[in-house]
């Protein structure tokens, strides 16, 4: 999304007004319906006049393209400023990252530096890393730069920076040469590199073309896992995903028997937990560190399994993906590291026999280091018991080292945090200020069907593009093809067609196989996978009356076990049962809505819930 383009003679002329940093805040409001933060304001003000005095030169067109806050696609970063133009009749961009930076220290993790923000000292990505990372983005994302051959040039400048050997170590040497870092003395040298590939006006509208240019399909983790697995990059991680994978993975390494470490990493839907995760798994496992991937419910073990089928035997992959109640008889510190995925799903003891004695501490006492991705508004379940506050206490009881993390960049929903932040205000889960969702310029396709036919319909027809489209359910209609294969679960007389439950015929697997479009998944088989387009069934578990959003557990099915145990909890402890089948059913919702990266189709069976979402949407 482009929030200010404009030539370079337009830019230097803002920049006289000694305005320009509330004219960029001002587009941003305008485009993306989010104020600038203070600090922001700041930076803006300060590096983009450092920006006119680099191209203060007439040998660099004033007719060049100047693009600044670049949003790129499918992500919710953005780039801090372009210069966009043409060298010997081919198109060029410059993608350079600005940082204030005035100190930064060398790390031993790749990529990986320390500089002081707002909060104190932290680890963040090194600015030459992080320009290369945003240019691998958009090559990969955009087809207009590949079909159309435009080429991408990554800097970064660091104006306030003087030299020293921390920023330009050898170490980062590789993303240096990727990406060349420019410092306070360097203005000139940074002119210079410019000029090198600016040498005419852009006449031809590039990053015009570029925003408005074919997305590539994005790649989905499950089809990318035999190349992972391989040991074949298939993700550039950027900013904060690069933290965590690096953190997690110095943490493995030196973890021992005395030294004991567990790394708590929070992250909302898409922020790329799952991408990390199977990144790390495959790094530790390469480095002949005994690593495993857990999950409580079957279904990503179930796709990547049958992802990787061929590649390696059977036993093996059964190795490296397990239950979260394998370690109930686990030797203590008998694997290197254990990587938890959707840790919030885990449970106390395990299965309907509740084996074992807590898979928290069972996990936490059978690793060396213990990693857990948890995202606590993905609770869905009573029994769900993932918590952060607990694995810190569990850990500290057991003298073991705590990290914390956040992952924040966003991938999920073409990369619109705002769609999320919507989702949220209108589910009434949090106060956001995205009170309106079309005001915001978000390619996110959401729409509300007043006939389930029609949404089943929209369904079957996206997913004959790619086999990247299903239709889920709350749990309020009862399974009883699980007992009698020849009846349906959603009847045609209620819905306009006859559809079973998925598990089934496809199990884990349902949403890789080609003919499971037929079937209609759940919570616990939509859970922490991806897809382009999800439809989803809301049933009056969860309704609207009078602008509030309510849940009847008792609309649920008797056979969910996911609010087990209600009736006889709301007679006990009415007020913290009342609260909890709230978050439960919310959160069941949320999580079904946010499974498609490109668009969410919904059919609510109350009518004024259904309106309720048309009005918030519309």
């Amino acid at each position: 999304m482009l929030v200010y383009n404009k030539t370079k003679e337009d830019f230097s002329n803002d920049v006289l007004t000694n305005n320009i940093h509330n004219i960029v805040s001002k587009h941003i409001l305008e485009r993306t319906g989010k104020k600038v933060a203070s600090n922001e304001l700041r930076s803006f003000q300060n590096s983009l006049q450092y920006m006119d005095r680099v191209l203060y030169d007439n040998e660099i067109p004033k007719d060049c393209g100047i693009s600044i806050e670049y949003h790129l696609p499918q992500t919710s970063k953005r780039v801090d400023f372009i210069v966009s133009g043409t060298s010997d009749g081919k198109e060029n961009v410059i993608i350079i990252e600005l940082k204030q930076w005035q100190e930064a220290e060398a790390t031993l993790k790749d990529g990986i530096v320390k500089t002081r923000f707002q909060h104190g000292i932290t680890e963040t990505s090194h600015p030459s890393y992080q320009a290369w990372s945003y240019a691998a983005l958009l090559q990969s994302f955009n087809a207009t730069v590949d079909e159309e051959h435009i080429n991408l040039y990554p800097c970064a400048y660091l104006h306030n920076y003087e030299p020293d050997s921390n920023i330009t170590s050898d170490f980062y040497s590789y993303y240096i040469e990727k990406a060349p870092i420019f410092l306070q003395p360097d203005a000139i040298k940074l002119r210079e590199f410019i000029k090198r590939f600016i040498k005419e006006g852009d006449h031809s509208n590039i990053m015009f073309r570029i925003d408005n240019g074919k997305i590539k399909p994005t790649k989905s983790l499950a089809d990318s896992l035999k190349n992972m697995i391989k040991g074949n990059q298939e993700f550039v991680m950027i900013d904060d995903q690069k933290v965590v994978y690096e953190t997690a993975l110095d943490l493995g390494i030196k973890s021992n028997e005395k030294h004991k470490n567990v790394l708590i990493v929070e992250g909302g839907p898409g922020t790329g937990k799952s991408v990390v995760a199977i990144n790390l798994l495959v790094e530790l496992n390469r480095r002949g560190k005994m690593s495993q991937y857990v999950t409580k419910t079957s279904a990503p073990r179930d796709v990547y399994f049958e992802k990787l089928s061929g590649t390696k035997k059977k036993v093996e992959l059964k190795n490296l993906f397990v239950g979260s109640g394998t370690f109930i008889n686990a030797p203590k510190n008998a694997i290197n590291t254990l990587i938890v995925d959707e840790a919030h799903r885990l449970t106390e003891r395990t299965g309907f026999l509740k084996r074992g004695h807590n898979q928290i501490i069972e996990i936490i006492e059978t690793a060396l280091s213990s990693v857990f991705f948890i995202d606590e508004n993905q609770r869905v379940s009573v029994d769900d018991y993932g918590e952060s506050y607990l694995i810190e206490k569990f850990a500290e009881e057991r003298n073991i080292g705590i990290t914390k993390l956040k992952l924040e960049s966003q991938f999920r929903c073409n990369g619109s945090d705002g769609y999320l932040a919507w989702l949220d205000n209108v589910l009434q889960i949090r106060d956001t200020a995205n009170f309106d969702l079309k005001s915001l310029d978000y390619e996110y396709d959401f729409r509300v069907f007043d006939d389930p036919l029609a949404l089943q319909q929209e369904i079957f027809k996206k997913n004959k593009v790619n086999n990247k489209a299903r239709l889920v359910a709350g749990y309020c209609w009862p399974w009883d093809s699980k007992k009698n294969p020849d009846v349906f679960d959603f009847k045609e007389e209620e819905f306009g067609f006859n559809m079973k439950w998925n598990m089934t015929d496809y199990g884990g697997k349902w949403v890789i196989e080609e003919e499971s479009v037929t079937e209609i998944g759940c919570i616990h088989t939509a859970q922490g996978l991806e897809l382009d387009y999800i439809g989803v069934i809301i049933g009056e578990d969860l309704i609207v009356r009078n602008g509030e959003v309510l849940v009847q557990p008792a609309k649920r099915d008797k056979g969910d076990r996911t609010v087990f145990g209600w009736k006889s909890g709301i007679k006990k402890d009415p007020e913290y049962w009342k609260s909890l089948l709230k978050e439960i059913i919310k959160n069941t919702y949320r999580t079904l809505m946010t499974r498609g990266m490109k668009g969410c189709y919904i059919y609510c069976k109350d009518q004024e819930t259904r309106d309720y979402f048309k009005e918030q949407s519309s």
